[in-house]
């Protein structure tokens, strides 16, 4: 009889559960990246206002200035939204990490049952070959007895 473990449906629902939450970091993982190609963005568009400042007409610096401000508002608010992503990728990289510590209890638990049972099966075996070895050893004797005869 082969080797069934018991908790094998809870084993597989773990597993789905991290591969649900790996899935679940790497869509967070690519929101970080994105909001920090967002703010690489934003930061060459201030080097390039700056620098378009310098070639422009004195009487639209006022212009530029209201723009890199702008810009500069955008940046604070690029890196707070990249903040509150990079927590959530942490609270998800926690979660994930939960879910794997999970499984491999189970799994530990599965290997060791296993190794159980074999162990069970050995003794079994040796138990009926010593069997096999009492009654093969009295129906010698027992023919012996009976050519003695």
């Amino acid at each position: 009889m082969p080797f069934r473990y018991r908790l094998q449906k809870v084993l597989d629902f773990r597993i789905n559960q991290k591969e649900e939450q790996r899935q679940k970091v790497q869509k967070a993982q690519m929101a970080v990246n994105k909001a920090e190609d967002d703010i690489r963005r934003n930061n060459q568009s201030i080097v390039d206002t700056k620098n378009g400042m310098r070639t422009a007409d004195p009487s639209l610096y006022e212009y530029y200035d209201n723009y890199i401000k702008h810009l500069y508002e955008e940046a604070e608010r690029l890196e707070k939204v990249r903040q509150d992503l990079q927590k959530q990728l942490d609270i998800e990289l926690q979660k994930m990490v939960k879910c794997e510590q999970n499984v491999k209890v189970l799994e530990k638990h599965k290997e060791k049952n296993r190794e159980l049972y074999l162990q069970e099966e050995k003794s079994a075996e040796l138990k009926q070959f010593s069997e096999l070895g009492v009654t093969r050893f009295f129906r010698q004797k027992q023919e012996k007895n009976q050519e003695q005869e």
